[in-house]
Order: structure tokens, then C-alpha cells, then sequence
């Protein structure tokens, strides 16, 4: 059997691309910011995030080529996925992904532009995604439990970080800006609601099905990311808003969730490490769903100290910071030390 050429090696590769590799974009992107944010503790802080959003945005548009030309020329198999129960959801990271760094180049870059031209091209991917998966689930018949995961929370996810450019809301004028009002409280509630939905069903396949394979173990920590995130783009809602809302219940209803949220921390610690003593947790391109849920979670987590002025609660999100730069190090290391040596 006659070995591929190089040109047929990067066809095969691009035939298997994997539709989840745009989660590397949301955990880098969910670091780079919680480490800006957290500048006023270390001065240095503030360059690693400046560092890391120049290194995300390298890595979008490295992935977005192989992304783009894989529905171009294997639209077959993209399909496919899509309509995969678990595969299917994992789309939903292209959205996501340039929303983040629509608020990387807001937030870190300072580049109105270029976040508006991003977040507008993320609004894009993110609504194809989520009604379109959303529509292959409803009409695929009965759906085995065993492929009810967290993975499911992802288009939720990219829906609830809409409001990540909740500033553009102040920076438009006339039917532009009603449009951007509508676009980022509809995003918000429908990423939201969709989401609570969905963790009564994925709960319940925890509750009625056994573990999940150890290689799919870090899918636990998701629980934070739709959680986080609704937490900050909530702020940003409320900081941002060009209509009349009561601002004090819904600040207290995101401390409130952040509750939630710091109960799965707890659960998600403890079955991973369930996981480490008992059975086993190698590393795969999974290992970016620790990153995001726990950036978001840090992320909230710095939102409400500051806005309730707990300075406790500011420490405790200083403190998760440097267990997220840890695991972005490892798994970043991981991934590049396994591509040179051509097993991934």
C-alpha cells in the first residue's frame, strides 16, 4: 500500500477535522481576559493577557482556513457531523470562539472595530448553529441517552455570550441600535432558558447512565461555562443598556447563580479527581472544556466582587486564576508536543 503524499495527508486531515477545535479559541480567549482583569493585583498579568489575545487571534484564523474548506470541499462529512447528537453540538464553538475574541479586541485591544466586525460575524455563525442543531436533534427521532452530554450546553453557551458586545448597544444610533438591543437581550434569554433545559436532561443522564469515558471526563467542568458566561454578559446587559430595566434584581439573581455555579465547582473537583484515583484521565482535545467553564467562572467571579465590593470574592477568583493557568499551560504543551510528533 503506497504511502499518502504530503498533499494527500493534509486532504485526510482536513477531511477528519475536528468541528470542536474552535474550543481552544474560547478557553485561550476566557484566560487572556480573566488575566487582563486581574492585572491590579500583578502588573504582569496584564501583558500575559495582552500576549495571549495576539496568540488567539493567530490561532482563529489558523483554524478558521481548514474549517472554511472542509464545508467547501468535504461537505459531506461536515453534514454529517452536524447531525451527530454529540458531534452535532461542537459547532457551536465557531460562534463562540469569535465572540470571545470579539471581546478580546474590546475589552484587551481596545479595537471597536474589529470587535464589531467580529462579534457581527459571530452573531452569524452562532444563530446558523444553534437553530440548525437544534432542528437535527428535534427531527433525528429518539436520541440515546448515552449521548446526552455536556457538549449539548455549547450552543446555548454561544448564544448566551452574545451581550459579550453589549457596549456596541451605546455605540450605535437609530434602527442599528434597536437592532443591537434586541439581538443582545434575545441572546441572553434564549442561550439561557435553552440551557436550564438542558441541564435537567444531561442531570439526568448522569443520574440514569454510567460515567462518561475517561477520555470525555473534562466535559464535567461545561457546567461552568454556561453559568460564567450568563453572569458576565448579565453585567454587560445591565452596564450597557439603552432601555429602562431594573438593575438591582438581576444583580442579585447573579449572585444567586454564581451559587450554582460554585456548587459544580465543587462537584466537578470532586468527580475528576474520582476519575484520577479510580479510572484514569488521559489527555485528548477534550481537555480544552476544563478552560473555558473555569475562565468564565473566574471571570464571574471577579464581576461580582467587584460590583458587591467583596473583596473576598475578588480573592477567591484570583486564586482559581492560577489553576486555569496551569491547565491552559498543560494542555497547550500537550497539543503542541503531539502535533510535531504527528500523533494528532
Amino acid at each position: 500500500m503506497k504511502e499518502k503524499t504530503g498533499g494527500g495527508k493534509f486532504m485526510e486531515k482536513l477531511r477528519e477535522f475536528n468541528p470542536a477545535a474552535f474550543a481552544s479559541v474560547m478557553g485561550t480567549g476566557a484566560v487572556a481576559i480573566a488575566s487582563y482583569r486581574y492585572a491590579g493585583y500583578l502588573g504582569w498579568l496584564r501583558e500575559i493577557g495582552i500576549g495571549l489575545t495576539y496568540l488567539n487571534f493567530i490561532l482563529y484564523f489558523v483554524l478558521l482556513i481548514p474549517w472554511l474548506l472542509r464545508w467547501v470541499l468535504y461537505q459531506k462529512e461536515s453534514l454529517e457531523d452536524l447531525r451527530h447528537p454529540s458531534k452535532g453540538h461542537f459547532y457551536g464553538t465557531s460562534g463562540a470562539a469569535t465572540i470571545v475574541l470579539s471581546a478580546q479586541a474590546l475589552v484587551i485591544l481596545k479595537n471597536q472595530t474589529l470587535a464589531w466586525y467580529l462579534w457581527l460575524w459571530g452573531l452569524v455563525l452562532t444563530f446558523i448553529f444553534a437553530f440548525w442543531m437544534s432542528y437535527e436533534v428535534f427531527i433525528a427521532g429518539e436520541v440515546d441517552l448515552r449521548h446526552l452530554s455536556p457538549a449539548w450546553y455549547i450552543p446555548p453557551v454561544a448564544l448566551v455570550i452574545i451581550p459579550f458586545g453589549a457596549a456596541f448597544m451605546r455605540m450605535t444610533m437609530g434602527y442599528i441600535q434597536e437592532l443591537t438591543v434586541i439581538v443582545n437581550y434575545l441572546g441572553w434569554g434564549a442561550g439561557f432558558f435553552l440551557y436550564l433545559v438542558l441541564y435537567a436532561v444531561v442531570t439526568l443522564r448522569f443520574i440514569r447512565h454510567e460515567l462518561m469515558p475517561p477520555q470525555m471526563a473534562p466535559l464535567i467542568w461545561m457546567n461552568l461555562g454556561p453559568i460564567g458566561a450568563s453572569i458576565t454578559a448579565l453585567f454587560a446587559l445591565i452596564e450597557n443598556s439603552t432601555i429602562s430595566i431594573p438593575k438591582e434584581p438581576f444583580m442579585v439573581f447573579a449572585f444567586f447563580l454564581w451559587g450554582l455555579g460554585f456548587w459544580w465547582l465543587v462537584m466537578a473537583t470532586a468527580m475528576t479527581l474520582h476519575y484520577v484515583r479510580n479510572l484514569s484521565l488521559p489527555y485528548s482535545g477534550s481537555w480544552w472544556a476544563f478552560i473555558f467553564p473555569l475562565g468564565a467562572f473566574v471571570n464571574a467571579t471577579k464581576d461580582l466582587g467587584g460590583t458587591f465590593e467583596l473583596k473576598l470574592m475578588s480573592h477567591f477568583g484570583f486564586l482559581l486564576l492560577w489553576p486555569l493557568l496551569a491547565i491552559w499551560l498543560a494542555t497547550i504543551i500537550k497539543m503542541v508536543s503531539l502535533k510535531r510528533s504527528g500523533k494528532s
